[in-house]
């Protein structure tokens, strides 16, 4: 089981269907669950979903054994691959249907009667039973991936110890019946189907049929002396058969219990899991059809999975959307609720520093006209005196020609002074002292920038 992550075990009865599902690890059983015929199965225990691509399930599902056919032969030793193409050759005289009406597979046994050879179990089932049975397995929800037959198990649990007929009572259609494995010289050697008569004396029927297929392993020399006789069954079916069984063969008959349903499935599990995958009873179209219907599944769980993750993302675009136009909403309220507080206080900022600039401009045409006083050199004549703009001072005015070195003295003084202790006029602003002369007399003019103008114009 070393490729699968877990194995279900399906086995469906007339009243109640039985389900064990086994770890692929340790082969022991996980889960067992039953539920009525004809209703589904839970879907979490055997659908295949995402997690089925990296902890593959295998689904098992037990044939019922009225639709199944068992042979005996022996081949060669080889390989399995050899084995099939040798069954294959004698399809159809094994068969009790012609072979394109059956599916088929088989299992090789550990004993045999010779070394070089080896013990072949052929499984036939008709086709049209295995696609009915397949359809009410569909019909519950389960999708198998192999059919088994546990009477393999059963068969291959048994290890004798003497020669002999081992009887495996079954029920074929409601009607009572036997499997009976004859084991000779070390080796099965035949597999027989007795089904007693539903009227008339039942133990002498039972009688010639067991007569005949004694007939018959004399006739091709496997049965060399008189079987002994085992009944493989327990609690009531053991004390009807074992009376019955004693009554119509007259001799004793050795009772075994047989192999516990949930053994034989731990079993069947263990040998499906190994078993190749060219010998299988699950007609290929099916696996094809079940393996395409995975795959859809899959991708419609993705589609649904896409739409559902994009409706959340887009509900929760919607509701974020709505509560920030809520926040914005509220922000709006607020700023209408301040615009007027806010205009107001814009204008009585402006206000501010219009009267502000008022008043520094005042300030600043009083330290003009201060500092001009105070610098003017006797005998100057000022003619103008100008303070535009609020940041230009402006002098003009006449002196003799022989006053030329004084009034630009008086332009040196006015442009390096200071105020506060910082200059008061820009030395790159303004304009230079010029002159016009006329004659005797001379007329001068020039211009300053006071600094703190010339720094907050842009």
């Amino acid at each position: 089981m070393a490729r699968w992550h877990s194995c279900n075990i399906l086995h469906t009865a007339p009243e109640v269907n039985r389900l064990w599902q086994f770890d692929a690890k340790s082969g022991a059983p996980t889960r067992e669950s039953g539920s009525a015929a004809g209703r589904p199965l839970p879907a979490k225990h055997v659908a295949k979903s995402w997690t089925s691509l990296w902890q593959p399930k295998l689904n098992v599902a037990w044939l019922p054994p009225e639709n199944v056919f068992l042979r005996i032969i022996e081949l060669p030793r080889s390989s399995v691959g050899e084995t099939l193409s040798m069954v294959e050759l004698q399809l159809e005289k094994l068969s009790p249907l012609p072979v394109t009406h059956i599916v088929w597979t088989l299992q090789i046994l550990a004993s045999a009667s010779a070394e070089n050879l080896q013990t072949v179990v052929v499984v036939m089932v008709e086709r049209k039973a295995v696609e009915e049975f397949l359809g009410k397995l569909e019909a519950q929800g389960y999708l198998a991936d192999r059919l088994e037959v546990p009477m393999l198990d059963q068969l291959m649990a048994a290890s004798p110890t003497e020669e002999g007929a081992w009887i495996y009572p079954t029920v074929l259609n409601s009607q009572p019946a036997a499997l009976v494995a004859w084991w000779f010289g070390g080796a099965l050697r035949n597999l027989s189907l007795v089904v007693l008569a539903s009227a008339g004396d039942r133990a002498k029927s039972f009688q010639a049929q067991l007569a005949q297929f004694v007939w018959a392993g004399e006739l091709e020399g496997w049965l060399t002396a008189r079987p002994q006789w085992h009944l493989v069954a327990d609690g009531t079916t053991a004390r009807e058969w074992e009376t019955f069984l004693r009554d119509g063969l007259g001799e004793p008959v050795e009772v075994t219990p047989p192999v516990p349903l949930a053994e034989l499935a731990a079993r069947t599990a263990r040998r499906a899991t190994a078993a190749s995958p060219d010998a299988v009873l699950l007609p290929a179209e099916y696996t094809t059809r079940y393996h395409q219907q995975f795959v859809d599944r899959l991708w419609l769980r993705g589609l649904v999975a896409t739409g559902v993750l994009y409706a959340i993302g887009v509900v929760i675009y919607f509701c974020a959307t709505a509560v920030l136009g809520f926040q914005t909403g509220k922000v709006e309220e607020q700023a209408a609720a301040i615009s007027g507080s806010y205009t107001n206080a814009l204008q009585l900022k402006a206000r501010y520093e219009v009267l502000k600039e008022r008043q520094d401009l005042k300030y600043a045409a009083l330290d003009c006209w201060k500092l001009v006083a105070d610098e003017l050199p006797e005998g100057i004549s000022l003619q103008r005196f100008s303070f535009g703009d609020g940041h230009k001072l402006t002098l003009s005015g006449t002196v003799t020609s022989d006053q030329i070195t004084p009034i630009t003295d008086f332009y040196d003084a006015l442009r390096k002074s200071q105020l506060n202790g910082q200059p008061m006029f820009n030395p790159a602003g303004g304009d230079e002292l010029s002159y016009h002369e006329s004659g005797n007399q001379v007329s001068w003019n020039f211009s300053l920038e006071l600094r703190h103008a010339s720094e907050d114009t842009p």
